[in-house]
């Protein structure tokens, strides 16, 4: 059983950072149970992989009788995942005050991308706008070049779905305390700002340019920081800031002392950028793994994500999994004594219907009722 074990997540079906909050509890043992419309697409074709381990239910939360099945369910919960733009659960009246009322332990958590308030509160976004209001997406790239969007790993998942689950967890052990809920407002550009905590510290003690691309210790200026290409095509990468990590590099690459010797001088960043670049490619990417792998260099491979399953390391910790015939992340972070765990593969569009609301105390013809007038399916 996971650490979550006992508690009941309703979440309102979105897509990407909610779905991740909901597969993440679900993962540490809660009871996620996934609030659907009649026709969604089915999530078994699609191998969306946040399905796993929730519950499926149809409710139709535009008729006044599936409004009150969820109002139910939210009695017996002790969180809601609301994925809409602000003022959308209101209008369907199962905005916080209601729902509150009816539970007052309830943890309501909202995630949006723009937040609850604000200017650009109601206004459309995607993970690749959220990051350019904080600073991210212009530090990311190659000197002279646009920025590149680092996939939607920072405004979405990092700085959206990381984020409300450390702000579910934090509000469940509260309530805990308090026997009191809270509505939990979770922005991804909130979350994307306190992502670039470290980088306003160094531009704060003159440690980084901030205007320019590629010119600074994280962002691929230095040769000892990037990524680079070996003889057959596939990419390495080094990380080797600290000065014993950097001399165990010279001693592994063979690398001149005279070219390389002063690691942090900035008139030969160029040179020993070039000159590296060199020295990478005289070799395989299997050779350098034969070579540095397991050192202090600070060293890896770069894997595509179907390649890096199979990584040693990566298959000696058990990090990915096989779910329903899909390779996929296995839980994370792991428990000495309650141990996360998949329950189970995606469920059809409704498939826990009756079960889950019958477990929450509604009776079988109330069900059967509430079918045949729509409000569920």
């Amino acid at each position: 059983m996971g650490p979550l074990n006992g508690y009941t997540i309703i979440e309102l079906a979105g897509i990407g950072p909610a779905p991740m909050a909901g597969m993440i509890l679900a993962d540490m043992g809660a009871e996620v149970i996934r609030i659907e419309r009649a026709g969604a697409y089915d999530p078994r074709i699609s191998k969306d992989v946040s399905f796993r381990g929730k519950k499926s239910l149809v409710v139709n939360l535009k008729d006044p009788q599936g409004v009150e099945v969820l109002l139910r369910m939210i009695e017996n919960a002790d969180c809601l995942i609301d994925p809409y733009r602000p003022g959308v659960c209101e209008k369907l009246g199962i905005g916080p005050d209601v729902c509150l009322k009816r539970n007052p332990k309830l943890v309501f958590g909202r995630m949006t991308g723009w937040g609850q308030e604000g200017p650009l509160a109601n206004a459309a976004g995607h993970d690749i706008n959220y990051i350019s209001l904080t600073g991210a997406l212009y530090a990311t790239g190659r000197s002279g070049q646009k920025p590149v969007p680092p996939l939607n790993l920072v405004g979405d998942m990092g700085g959206g779905g990381m984020l409300l689950v450390n702000g579910i967890l934090a509000a469940l052990l509260e309530s805990h305390n308090s026997g009191q809920g809270q509505v939990i407002d979770a922005a991804m550009v909130d979350g994307a700002a306190q992502l670039m905590w470290m980088f306003h510290g160094f531009q704060a003690a003159g440690g980084w340019d901030e205007t320019q691309r590629e010119s600074n210790m994280l962002d691929g200026a230095m040769h000892f920081y990037d990524t680079y290409e070996c003889s057959d095509g596939e990419y390495v990468s080094l990380g080797s800031i600290e000065p014993q990590f950097y001399a165990l590099l010279m001693e592994k690459a063979g690398l001149d002392i005279e070219v390389f010797g002063n690691q942090h001088d900035r008139s030969k960043l160029a040179e020993m950028k070039a000159a590296l670049t060199e020295v990478m490619k005289t070799k395989t990417q299997a050779q350098w793994c034969e070579i540095m792998e397991g050192t202090d260099v600070c060293f890896a491979p770069v894997l595509n994500f179907m390649d890096a399953p199979q990584h040693p390391a990566n298959v000696a910790r058990n990090t990915y999994i096989e779910v329903d015939g899909v390779t996929q992340p296995a839980p994370a972070p792991r428990f000495s004594r309650t141990p996360a765990a998949v329950q189970h593969g995606a469920h059809g569009v409704g498939e826990d219907t009756d079960e889950a609301l019958a477990d929450m105390g509604f009776a079988e013809q109330e069900i059967a009722a509430l079918r045949d007038s729509g409000a569920i399916g």
